[in-house]
């Protein structure tokens, strides 16, 4: 087995997730990358190479066990030992109660609680006989509170976070750092920029999360020492109510 420090991010989007995996990159680390389609990584792993890391892309389905089992298998025997593992996959929509079928609110649930289960007891099963390792959850708003129309996705943010919760308390005796960030506002994406923007002009106010600025606190989050562990972090724009 190769002896590289990775870092897994399951969900490594244009945006967040990219921004976790060129982070963890420049520090040393291979990073790992996932999402259903290996092709869309390609973008983001030659800007990690092209500055100087190292990226592996992975076509993986997050909501299938069998696949996440073969990829946490396969990334510790033929690329290194996964030394922190953060699960990034949204699925935000919004459906009025009476219009939400249980074919959308099953699938969210998927998504956004279930494929972070399937991931975190994968990697905690290699990461605990170690003594040592971060798993880290992204949450949102909705992780906290439902608002109207949003059902389906704060079912499943709660549920995630519930999770986390019980894996800190179960994993950080065994010496793995297990963390829940919640997200609370717009985020610099593409998709804000398009349907959003008055809410993206805010930009120039620091009025929208930065992913770069999101990739640094998860990086200090891994860095922490155990002495003084964070649990859950939020983050948002000084703009933001709350």
């Amino acid at each position: 087995m190769a002896d590289s420090k990775v870092a897994l991010i399951v969900g490594a989007g244009d945006a967040t997730g990219g921004a976790i995996a060129r982070r963890f990159a420049r520090e040393g680390y291979v990073a790992c990358v996932t999402r259903r389609s290996a092709d869309k990584l390609s973008p983001l792993v030659d800007e990690i190479v092209a500055a100087g890391g190292r990226a592996r892309p992975f076509g993986s389905d997050a909501r299938k066990e069998e696949e996440v089992v073969d990829l946490v298998a396969t990334i510790e025997r033929e690329v290194g030992p996964i030394e922190v593992a953060v699960f990034n996959i949204g699925a935000n929509v919004r459906f009025p109660i009476r219009e939400l079928t249980a074919r959308v609110y099953f699938k969210v649930w998927e998504m956004a609680c279930f494929a972070g289960f399937l991931m975190g007891r994968e990697v905690a099963k290699v990461m605990v006989p170690r003594g040592r390792g971060t798993i880290i959850f992204t949450g949102a708003t909705a992780s906290l509170r439902g608002g109207s129309g949003f059902a389906a996705f704060a079912g499943a943010k709660h549920a995630l976070r519930a999770l986390a919760q019980s894996m800190a308390r179960e994993l950080g005796p065994e010496g793995i750092h297990v963390a829940h960030s919640i997200i609370d506002g717009a985020i610099d994406t593409e998709f804000i920029r398009s349907n959003f923007p008055q809410r993206y002009a805010l930009k120039e106010k620091d009025g929208i999360l930065d992913p770069n600025a999101i990739a640094d606190a998860y990086w200090m989050l891994h860095a922490q020492p155990r002495s003084a562990w964070t649990h859950e972090l939020d983050l948002r724009p000084w703009i933001e109510t709350w």
